[in-house]
């Protein structure tokens, strides 16, 4: 592999770690946590969460030396300008201050302080309003339905929070979360939705997405066919967007519209007023403690040295695994029902992020590998399904395993068997199975189990607003630190620019036929035959 443009002192790095990866790649892991101080040495506790890197694939040598990477890609100064407000979205021109949202007041860049401040009361009071039943439909009804229409980081974010911390609600309000403009959901939600008890919230910053645009255009059409009353909307839609004159002309209340900047990025953006829906679900005082979980990690981040900074050290043993080690893809095994969209979320987070092809001064990063392909899903499912592949098949890969110390629940014998699960799956994907095991086997080349695949363990002390707060800013500032080493501008997203751009065109040429628009012979071709069917199919 090519060295990366970095520093001079920083290719010296790099081409260490190549000479080290050579040996250490023949090192069966077994061997390497085969020490008593194994599991002391490479766990660490910060914020409500154990984070073990005992079974990853490295050294103190290696260590070591992507210690000194850190040290060459400046990891204290980089984070150190993000959190105050330099203009690290270069492609942009913008900087990049999700945390100054978590940041206490008295500790906040005076130039932002009243602004979140505002944005913050006139959340906290609206929802103190939905729950206690003051804010209530045009009949007069209190709301008992929150419908979230977004798409990406608007969307994403707030589910996933949703989803986990419910079990904090002490109220009845229910929660439905509308991304995809497939109206396959957008049937069955109206099926299912007393519009007069309803709120709706639309997420987007420019209030033009596309998908989001049509839902809440349609959800519009579908209010206003059954009630006839634009006042009645207002009592139904609010919006959290910088566009205020848009969302106006939609019928809803300057009042209601509730701020975004374009200073924080989508997928950084739950703990802005995009986190309303999870506001609404656990209460103010609850997602207050969501934020405080998030700045705890913050502050380790700034200050904690990087042999002991868990965000700087997730980086580091992720990039040695896909640039060093050739681990094809990040497998996020969530052992809790309730985290089961953590891996999506992250796969916005990591690939949106770093999956770029250029260093954010343009030049072309090589042969680098960027960010990983991150995928996963709910366990012990998983172990059922895709688990054959990852302890038998030929693929490459590395994996974080995430579950809680502590359950919500009373039945303490269920969770003794799911943590059992976690602990099993992350050792056998260590040490894989002895042949002196299966001597005598006639089928022992079919059962054979190898292990020696690298893995990471995260422990929540409990699922709580706290500790969900610190996981996600945990890795958000893995994902900074990569940016680092990569060089790369985590804050921008043009990639996911062309498809849309594209689908203008295409959408004309399905709907109405008059795009003119140039297409490939094979997309023409499919053109044609879906406009072959024409009508709609019963």
């Amino acid at each position: 592999m090519t060295n990366p443009p970095f520093l001079p002192a920083s290719q010296t790095a790099w081409q260490n770690l190549q000479a080290l990866a050579t040996q250490v790649e023949h090192t069966p892991l077994s061997q390497l946590v085969d020490t008593p101080k194994r599991y002391p040495d490479f766990a660490f506790q910060v914020c409500g969460l154990n984070v073990d890197y005992s079974k990853q694939k490295i050294d103190q040598t290696v260590l070591d030396g992507l210690l000194e990477l850190a040290h060459c890609a400046e990891f204290e100064q980089g984070f150190s300008r993000q959190t105050r407000g330099e203009l690290v979205n270069s492609t942009e021109g913008r900087p990049a201050l999700h945390t100054m949202l978590r940041t206490p007041d008295a500790l906040q860049d005076a130039a932002y302080r009243p602004t979140i401040a505002a944005a913050q009361k006139q959340m906290f009071a609206f929802v103190d309003d939905v729950i206690d039943g003051r804010w209530r439909g045009y009949t007069n009804k209190v709301i008992n339905h929150v419908v979230h229409i977004g798409i990406g980081g608007s969307h994403l974010g707030p589910e996933l929070a949703v989803e986990a911390l419910s079990h904090f609600s002490a109220h009845a309000l229910r929660f439905s979360f509308l991304a995809s403009v497939d109206g396959h959901l957008l049937q069955q939600l109206t099926r299912e939705i007393d519009l007069e008890q309803t709120l709706f919230i639309i997420a987007s910053k420019s209030f033009s997405t596309q998908e989001t645009r049509s839902n809440a255009q349609s959800l519009r059409s579908w209010f206003l066919e059954r009630t006839g009353s634009l006042e009645a909307l207002a009592r139904h839609f609010v919006a959290v967007s910088a566009n205020v004159e848009a969302a106006r002309d939609f019928g809803i209340a300057p009042e209601n519209v509730f701020a975004m900047w374009d200073w924080v990025g989508g997928r950084f953006s739950v703990w802005s007023c995009v986190g309303l829906p999870l506001a609404l679900c656990i209460g103010s005082e609850n997602f207050r403690a969501f934020l405080g979980g998030a700045h705890e990690m913050d502050q380790h981040a700034l200050n904690a040295p990087n042999a002991q900074n868990v965000p700087a050290l997730m980086a580091l043993i992720e990039t040695w695994n896909s640039n060093f080690l050739n681990k094809d893809t990040h497998a996020v095994l969530v052992y809790d029902r309730r985290l089961r969209l953590l891996p999506d979320f992250l796969q916005q987070l990591e690939m949106e992020s770093n999956g770029k092809s250029v260093h954010s001064d343009g030049s072309p990063v090589g042969e680098l590998l960027t960010a990983p392909i991150i995928w996963g899903g709910e366990e012990p499912n998983g172990q059922h399904a895709f688990h054959q592949l990852l302890h038998q098949g030929t693929r490459s890969f590395s994996a974080d395993f995430i579950a809680c110390k502590l359950a919500d629940h009373h039945f303490e014998d269920h969770h003794h068997w799911l943590l059992a699960n976690c602990l099993s799956q992350s050792q056998a994907m260590l040490l894989g199975q002895p042949d002196s095991l299966l001597e005598g086997d006639e089928l022992i080349d079919h059962k054979r189990v190898r292990g020696n695949h690298p893995s990471t363990t995260i422990l929540l002390d409990n699922l709580c607003p706290r500790t969900l707060g610190a996981m996600l800013a945990l890795y958000e500032h893995k994902v900074s630190f990569q940016s680092m080493l990569w060089k790369l501008n985590p804050f921008d997203q043009w990639g996911v620019e062309l498809g849309k751009q594209l689908s203008q065109g295409i959408y004309k040429d399905i709907s109405t036929t008059t795009s003119g628009q140039q297409l490939d012979a094979s997309t023409q071709g499919l053109v044609e035959h879906i406009n072959k069917r024409g009508g709609n199919v019963t």
